[in-house]
């Protein structure tokens, strides 16, 4: 069975993008995808940064699911601390059920305090904190689902469910709406980010779908280690088969097309001015750096290009991700971080049907599902 392929999109707009432009280009991309084979399509959700500006994924999935056929969406992920969890589970039930089985829940407790505090939570760097924000508000969430009675006071929030009353036959006034996930449940997928990841241990506590952005191979090891140990200790199947990893990865013709492209168009524009500073920030370069066995004094763009990518023809994506599956045991899904091409989608599209067709083919799931 060969490697699935996703899009993750933040988007990583220009700041000078209207709305408008954000909201056309996400639906867009959704659409290409789709038509090219991509399995699946993920939109984050940010309150505060200008290069990663969707507050609500929800309005883009509904909006591109009806010019779709076959992809399924995710927001990637909704901030549980940031939502009330009873609002949250109905929205995410009857989107669902609009999917009717294209739909899964990523869930997160945000990366960026700024947007924590928009949402009246001044201690938003406390990761624990909003971690078990996370905890509380998904445990609403589910109990409302199952449409059972209940009333639940907890530390961040109160919500309940009601009983459902009976009138005489033929009168339904008291019937209550159905809005429960497409299936019952909904199946829930988690990011890890940081090397000592806790939303990894809490997502194989849980059995959910992992996905790990790509900052470097201990991460890596480290985030699949901990998943499968906190997954194998609660009765769960670690399977790599449900994995995904976020990695910038573009595709062209030939090495020196693909490098051009990409230092000199959008991906290299975002990394210059936004990501690359992010990187130091959170210490993701440290993990890289010590990959490739360099000094800091050697990064730039030029050094992240050809040192962390996966940029060139498609044989050459191919051997750098089955080196990354070599060093790391692999991963089910490749989930392609997405630009900002609004402006020539063209090389960008050629791209994701280079990967989809000449590279994913070739590059083959891990044969055990807990190693």
């Amino acid at each position: 069975m060969a490697m699935e392929t996703g899009l993750i999109v933040h988007p990583y707009m220009r700041p000078e993008r209207t709305a408008r432009q954000t909201f056309d280009w996400c639906v867009q991309q959704a659409v290409e995808a789709d038509k090219i084979g991509f399995d699946s399509i993920m939109f984050s959700e940010h309150a505060s940064q200008r290069w990663e500006n969707i507050p609500n994924p929800e309005l883009i999935i509904a909006a591109a699911a009806r010019q779709t056929e076959r992809i399924k969406f995710a927001p990637m992920a909704h901030i549980l601390p940031h939502h009330n969890p009873a609002k949250l589970a109905i929205m995410v039930g009857w989107l669902s059920q609009i999917l009717e089985g294209r739909y899964f829940l990523g869930v997160g407790a945000g990366a960026y305090p700024q947007s924590t505090y928009i949402h009246g939570i001044k201690n938003g760097e406390d990761t624990q904190f909003t971690n078990e924000m996370v905890r509380e508000s998904l445990e609403i969430m589910e109990r409302i689902w199952k449409r059972e009675p209940f009333f639940y006071e907890g530390r961040f929030w109160n919500a309940g469910y009601p009983e459902e009353l009976h009138g005489e036959e033929g009168d339904d006034q008291h019937m209550l709406a159905d809005l429960s996930p497409w299936g019952g449940a909904p199946e829930i997928a988690v990011t890890g980010f940081s090397a000592k990841s806790p939303s990894m241990k809490f997502a194989g506590e849980r059995g959910f779908r992992p996905m790990s952005i790509f900052s470097g191979l201990d991460a890596l090891k480290t985030h699949w280690d901990t998943y499968s140990t906190a997954a194998e200790a609660n009765g769960h199947v670690a399977d790599r088969a449900r994995y995904h990893v976020s990695q910038t990865v573009f595709v062209a013709d030939t090495d020196k097309e693909a490098k051009r492209l990409v230092m000199e168009g959008p991906i290299g524009y975002c990394f210059e001015r936004y990501l690359i500073p992010i990187w130091w920030r959170f210490g993701m370069m440290d993990g890289f750096i010590k990959d490739a066995g360099a000094d800091r004094a050697d990064v730039d763009l030029e050094w992240v290009v050809d040192n962390v990518f996966c940029v060139g023809s498609p044989d050459t994506v191919v051997d750098k991700i089955n080196t990354l599956f070599e060093a790391s045991g692999g991963w089910g899904t490749l989930q392609v971080e997405s630009h900002d091409y609004y402006d020539d989608p063209a090389p960008w599209f050629n791209s994701l049907a280079m990967i989809q067709k000449e590279v994913a083919p070739k590059i083959s799931l891990p044969v055990s599902v807990t190693s």
